[in-house]
């Protein structure tokens, strides 16, 4: 059986005047929201490149979004418990 579904995950990226790079992302999987943040600053002494703080926010939050997620599947996978296999053998019947 195959299962198809689509998750939107939405990416918010904020630049402060102090040089401090927010990214905020949220996860909707139709049933559940997931939202994480992250954050960059740039060294007074480091030239000031937009994209890398970008890419510095955006990555941390997505990190965190990720171990968030996967506490979510540990978590519903301890509550569902998997069918046991009887060891037991079948009893003949009486002809």
């Amino acid at each position: 059986m195959s299962h198809t579904t689509q998750w939107q995950v939405r990416l918010h990226l904020f630049e402060d005047d102090d040089g401090t790079t927010k990214a905020h992302v949220v996860l909707h999987t139709g049933t559940t929201a997931l939202s994480a943040d992250g954050r960059a600053r740039c060294h007074p002494a480091d030239a000031n490149v937009p994209e890398i703080g970008d890419e510095l926010a955006a990555g941390r939050a997505m990190v965190d979004l990720a171990h968030q997620l996967l506490s979510a599947a540990e978590r519903d996978m301890q509550g569902v418990e998997a069918p046991r296999q009887s060891t037991r053998q079948p009893s003949a019947r009486p002809v």
